[in-house]
């Protein structure tokens, strides 16, 4: 959460449109892409049999799963800052206009650019916040990999 003593929760509606940058790098290696796999019982072999996805995948190897890249959105959001320190409590509201854009192949450093899209009032000490969700090959901003809006209760 962030530290600064002007962004607080009643101040969220000054800040839309604001970038928050870039997270670090995240490594979306082949033990992290079995554990997510082994989460959610998507095993396919796109994604888990590295020999088989040698020769047969368009990529030449295993990809992350798109659901792994969208899951990564929460910490960067945290990271960089995105809801304010005084905030009671921030809950997970949903995701809309989600799309992959390009596979991740394993190995893949990627890193999250969040900008806040939208702030809405939900009744006292309650906002609803809309960000806007960029997953990039580290150090490629030219070509995103996934984008996603993400929905969140902040409570004051």
């Amino acid at each position: 959460m962030s530290t600064s003593t002007e962004y607080r929760v009643t101040t969220l509606h000054e800040r839309v449109g604001h970038d928050f940058g870039l997270s670090k790098p995240v490594v979306l290696d082949q033990a992290r892409i079995d554990q997510f796999a082994g989460c959610t019982g998507d095993h396919q072999w796109i994604h888990v049999d590295v020999e088989r996805a040698r020769r047969d995948s368009p990529v030449g190897g295993t990809i992350a799963h798109g659901l792994l890249t969208l899951a990564l959105i929460p910490a960067a959001q945290f990271e960089l800052g995105v809801y304010p320190s005084d905030a009671s409590n921030v809950l997970n509201y949903g995701f809309e206009r989600v799309r992959f854009l390009a596979p991740v192949p394993e190995g893949t450093a990627i890193t999250i650019r969040v900008e806040l899209a939208e702030v809405d009032a939900k009744g006292t000490g309650r906002f609803l916040v809309r960000s806007r969700n960029t997953a990039y090959k580290a150090g490629e901003f030219d070509k995103p990999l996934m984008v996603a809006d993400t929905l969140a209760m902040v409570l004051a």
